[in-house]
């Protein structure tokens, strides 16, 4: 049974980095319980994250679009950039990259950080804190983005590691830490900002009932994706407030 008696089916695309192992079985385990809406991936080339010239070059816009091509087969109803490089490498190019996609695809188009912007933005947030599992200048390159646009960030929590496939391995306890030590300055938001470390689970356990919301990078994509095909996020339970807070729902 679909949320929509017109609908039969709706399939939602996302882009992802090739050494992700964390977003594909959370978005499937986000959408269980949301009858006849899937998730289908298409890769490309991403194994860490860096400052340097090789590392910055795995997001070129080429590679990108090959791998969304790949995915119009599909026949989906929107194509997602499932990952946060805009946060190091500025916002416009997931602008840029969305207009690219559709394009070339015909399929709307959106990217994690385009939503976290939109729902920053619903929240009136002012301040997010930060948990990562960047290096050290990495992290100073995304306050500083973030900074630009308007959100101060009161905290920050990093672990310094490099390779993209290490970051699938960070243990739940080490996450919930970060996240409860930000916890403490009561920002308006704290985001997991990383596709392949997974707090998707912990943001329900560790929010407080009204505040600071937690909101985690997957979770984030999938509710641009809803709202992008005119699904409610709200139909999402048990995953934390972003999906149930009525400042996130469409109108």
């Amino acid at each position: 049974m679909s949320l929509n008696p017109d609908i039969t089916h709706r399939r939602i695309g996302m882009l992802v980095p090739s050494s992700n192992t964390v977003l594909e079985p959370v978005t499937a385990a986000l959408l269980a319980g949301l009858p006849g809406v899937t998730a289908h991936s298409s890769r490309f080339r991403v194994t860490e994250i860096a400052l340097d010239a090789a590392a910055l070059a795995q997001f070129d816009d080429s590679e990108i679009l090959r791998a969304a091509e790949l995915l119009a087969h599909a026949k989906v109803d929107v194509i997602a950039w499932n990952g946060t490089s805009a946060s190091w490498l500025g916002f416009d190019r997931d602008r840029r990259l969305v207009e690219r996609i559709e394009a070339a695809t015909g399929i709307r188009a959106t990217t994690c950080i385009l939503s976290l912007l939109e729902i920053l933005g619903r929240l009136g947030a002012e301040t997010q804190a930060l948990v990562t599992p960047y290096t050290e200048d990495v992290q100073a390159r995304i306050i500083a983005t973030y900074a630009a646009a308007g959100f101060a960030c009161p905290a920050e929590r990093h672990l310094g590691i490099r390779d993209n496939f290490a970051f699938g391995t960070v243990p739940p306890a080490t996450i919930a830490g970060m996240i409860g030590e930000c916890l403490a300055v009561k920002p308006d938001a704290i985001t997991v900002l990383c596709t392949n470390m997974d707090g998707a689970a912990l943001a329900p356990q560790l929010e407080p009932a009204e505040g600071t919301m937690v909101l985690d990078s997957v979770s984030v994509t999938l509710w641009g994706c809803l709202m992008a095909i005119g699904l409610r996020p709200d139909s999402l339970a048990g995953w934390g407030r972003i999906f149930t807070d009525p400042r996130l729902q469409p109108g």
